[in-house]
């Protein structure tokens, strides 16, 4: 075949929409395809991105161009996830239909964040944005207001930190507690700001518990009790940092002893989360008879740093007589940090030495 007419559908409106599953291969199919999602969403602009495909494929075999029609689909969680489903589908397309190059079709910026991966399995000779002139009433600036907010991926932006702090602030009205609604207007907004920023890990990391949830692995109860263990570290160090703040004010305290009172108090909560994340990884690879190595190792590391991080927060603390320097003298604080560099140098020549067993093997393998 010598060319290849492929049109992008990065959110998956073709299956969410229409109930048509991608890929699409041939005229036929994308036109029906193309008239289910319209009949479904008259405004979907992907429909006018597999029209305007089709008109260019009828271009090129009028010219007498070997050339072929098909649609890509990914997923509603634009990012990885939906980028990968769309590398997969043009993989097993390619092994079937081997082109000489390929036309992209899109309908705008975002599937054409697409053209780099499209790029690395073929050559691309010509990139077609399909663009809908519309007449003057509906590109009225309410119109266009009215279709964003319809929009969910919009709407979820803006709409969603809008009514958590509204939501907020009413609560913290109700029981006459006005800082307290500051406090926690920033905290949730942070949260959500921190979640749209990491969405596409976030959403890996979803689909591999819900995979390890299906298929029976230990990855899910060690995954989950992480989580757990995570949530209660923070909420412990939280506490801490609160009962401080309450007591004497971040003006006689300081940043930095809040921060080493919550480090040193969650330091070993997070560790033992990590560890337990990664003993499910190394049960699951014995039971499928995999190295394990590469998941042992970083436990080593984890905890070398976590002797450091706690080592040097109980020096710190010793310092300062209102974090704990009644409690614990400066001479102790100091033997403690140097112990706990010791055991962090130990721990982190074992894992070096641990790191350097699987090459060895690899090696006598291969001879």
């Amino acid at each position: 075949m010598q060319t290849l007419v492929i049109c992008i559908d990065r959110d998956n409106d073709l299956g969410d929409k229409a109930n048509v599953l991608a890929p699409l291969i041939g005229r036929e199919a994308n036109i029906e395809a193309a008239v289910k999602l319209a009949t479904a969403d008259p405004e979907d602009s992907d429909t006018n991105t597999i029209f305007g495909g089709v008109k260019i494929l009828d271009e090129l075999l009028d010219k007498g161009v070997d050339a072929e029609i098909i649609t890509l689909a990914g997923d509603r969680n634009i990012g990885i996830i939906s980028d990968q489903k769309i590398a997969n589908q043009l993989d097993i397309i390619l092994k079937r239909f081997p082109a000489e190059s390929g036309i992209f079709v899109s309908d705008g910026a975002e599937d054409e964040t697409l053209l780099p991966i499209v790029q690395s399995r073929m050559k691309i000779d010509s990139v077609r944005r399909i663009v809908v002139m519309q007449s003057a009433n509906l590109e009225s600036t309410y119109y266009i207001i009215k279709h964003a907010f319809n929009d969910p991926k919009i709407s979820q932006t803006f709409f969603v930190p809008l009514g958590l702090a509204a939501l907020i602030y009413a609560f913290f009205l109700l029981i006459d507690y006005s800082q307290g609604a500051i406090i926690g207007i920033l905290a949730a907004v942070g949260l959500y700001m921190l979640y749209r920023g990491f969405s596409d890990t976030v959403d890996l990391y979803w689909e591999k518990l819900k995979d390890s949830f299906y298929s029976g692995r230990m990855t899910f109860f060690t995954y989950a009790t992480a989580a757990l263990l995570i949530l209660i570290g923070t909420l412990v160090g939280l506490m801490g940092v609160w009962s401080l703040y309450t007591s004497q004010g971040i003006w006689y305290y300081g940043i930095i002893p809040l921060i080493t009172s919550f480090i040193h108090s969650t330091i070993w909560i997070y560790i033992l989360a990590i560890i337990f994340a990664d003993a499910g990884k190394i049960i699951d690879c014995r039971q499928r008879s995999e190295p394990s190595g590469k998941y042992i190792i970083p436990a080593y590391f984890v905890m070398s740093l976590g002797f450091l991080l706690w080592g040097a927060t109980s020096y710190l603390m010793s310092l300062n007589p209102v974090m704990g320097g009644t409690e614990t003298s400066l001479q102790a604080g100091l033997e403690i940090f140097v112990y706990s560099i010791v055991f962090a140098i130990i721990l982190a020549l074992a894992g070096i030495r641990a790191s350097n067993k699987p090459q060895k093997k690899e090696k006598r393998s291969k001879r």
